[in-house]
């Protein structure tokens, strides 16, 4: 279950905001926190109708900068260009504790202070999962653009310094996540699931891909696994074009999209046997969800996001999400498609209604009443194991 507690935060700043034209060049903003004068560069994305600004930053970092912090705003010529892998490790390893190496691939950069055998099993999971996910669209005719940053993952060698590490933005859940994918960093936060680190201390041995895969692989590791290409997809999602950052795309669909991708097949070379294939958790978890689900469930799911927030009804929202996709994916793939399309337009920091959200699915999918009949009686022949029919 993912956790982006810098969206919430923003959530409370940004009440009223419009977007602004971007400028030709670089945008200079200087502001001032505890005294000290800081000029940051990047392109305003948005302008707020009380003068503050989303900058985004050349290392893909995203600035909610409040009116009295800002001193001086102004623009250059220059374009506006995201910084290569090798100035962006440079800024990541003065940032993170001493000792972190970096690896990188086609489409990732990867800093870590566990072993690079494990960094490099991380980086080759990720390019199967960029493939698979890139073919995946392109082919239902959805044509992805290319990240404008690297894809950027911070790889612990321990549970312990991730947490001590992680408490700074996600606080008290730091030791309940395992990994996440923070919107306004753009950055994935994880540690080493394999425990090859401590055997290396201990033995003095170095593990090979084979060896990491067989550990994951195990029934207790599978759903950590599951947990980082979780969070990895929506990595590429909001970096290639699916989503935007810190737009009001819903919940439920942004989920949707994670977990019809996010069970991995560690002991295959491919990385996946076959995407959107039954994802068995969350079907036990809607299976249970159905014996009390309320006639109005479709609606709540879709007009805002509580459910989501709410702990005591997350994992039946996850699970509905993810059902709903799978269906949608399945019955009504045009329809969907369209769909994905609307809300790949939304913009950053806009807010819609609760009829808005409702309105849109209903413009998409027509009269929610009767999609509602055909999501249960499609979920119910597809999987009567685990879906009990009325």
């Amino acid at each position: 279950m993912p956790f982006r507690p810098s969206c919430r935060v923003i959530l409370l700043v940004w009440l009223v905001i419009a977007l602004g034209g971007r400028a030709a060049g670089v945008d200079l903003v200087t502001i001032k926190k505890d005294g000290a004068s800081t000029l940051l560069e990047g392109r305003v994305e948005v302008t707020a109708q009380d003068g503050g600004v989303l900058l985004l930053a050349p290392d893909g970092v995203l600035w909610p900068l409040q009116p009295k912090e800002i001193v001086d705003r102004k623009s250059d010529a220059r374009p506006f260009q995201s910084l290569g892998a090798d100035q962006i490790a440079r800024r990541l390893q003065a940032e993170l504790p001493k000792g972190f190496d970096v690896h990188t691939t086609a489409h990732y950069l990867i800093c870590y202070n566990t072993t690079r055998e494990y960094a490099q099993w991380c980086g080759a999971l990720f390019e199967r999962l960029y493939w698979a996910f890139d073919n995946y669209w392109t082919r239902r005719g959805f044509t992805l653009s290319k990240p404008p940053f690297p894809l950027v993952a911070v790889v612990f060698a321990d549970r312990a310094s991730y947490i001590t590490f992680s408490t700074a933005e996600l606080g008290d859940a730091a030791d309940k996540i395992i990994g996440y994918y923070s919107l306004q960093s753009n950055r994935m936060t994880m540690y080493d699931l394999s425990g090859l680190e401590a055997v290396n201390r201990a033995h003095n041995r170095r593990g090979s891909p084979g060896q990491i895969s067989k550990l994951l692989a195990q029934p207790e590791a599978e759903r950590n696994v599951a947990t980082i290409v979780h969070e990895a997809t929506h990595q590429i999602a909001y970096n290639c074009g699916l989503h935007a950052r810190l737009s009001d795309c819903p919940l439920w669909f942004s989920e949707g999209i994670a977990m019809f991708f996010e069970t991995p097949d560690v002991s295959s070379a491919k990385g996946w046997r076959n995407i959107g294939g039954a994802n068995v958790p969350r079907l036990n978890q809607f299976g249970a969800f159905v014996r009390k689900r309320p006639a109005d469930s479709l609606e709540t799911l879709v007009a805002d996001d509580k459910r989501f927030r709410d702990t005591n009804q997350a994992l039946d929202a996850y699970a509905e999400a993810w059902s709903l996709t799978y269906f949608l994916i399945r019955q009504r793939p045009k329809q969907y498609l369209e769909y994905l399309r609307t809300l790949s337009q939304k913009k950053p920091l806009l807010w819609d209604t609760p009829a808005t959200r409702l309105q849109e699915l209903t413009e998409a999918f027509g009269d929610l009443k009767k999609l509602d009949a055909e999501f249960m009686r499609f979920m119910r022949k597809e999987f009567p194991r685990y879906v009990a029919r009325e």
